[in-house]
């Protein structure tokens, strides 16, 4: 059973910057896409970007230019860099394991962190 540890989060100024970090234990962590969600207040949970195994990364079109995606292997970790943050970036960010080595969609994403705040004041 893979547990994922969400850290990173906190409060920061409109067009400030975070790093978020997904500490991964309990499985083959290298072989599979991971990716991050989040979800705001009375939202639905959404996609917000993943890398395969092979480093291939995909963003939702709202945070491309803003947010990079990164994963080191021998760590276990994935990271979120979160630029030119926004108001309307607050919400929980979620860290998440797919069971596929290749992006298969956000269905695809079925092992889950407990979550971190990000809260981007105006």
């Amino acid at each position: 059973q893979v547990q994922l540890v969400e850290s990173g989060g906190g409060l920061v100024q409109a067009g400030g910057s975070l790093r978020l970090s997904c500490a991964a234990s309990g499985g083959t962590f290298s072989r599979y896409t991971m990716g991050w969600f989040r979800q705001a207040p009375g939202e639905e949970r959404v996609f917000v970007a993943a890398i395969t195994r092979g480093s291939n990364t995909y963003y939702r079109d709202s945070v491309k230019g803003r947010f990079t995606i990164s994963r080191d292997n021998a760590k276990n970790t994935v990271y979120l860099q979160l630029n030119s943050l926004k108001p309307e970036d607050t919400a929980v960010y979620y860290c998440a394991l797919s069971g596929t080595s290749n992006y298969m969609g956000p269905a695809a994403f079925g092992s889950w962190g407990q979550g971190t705040q990000v809260t981007v004041s105006s």
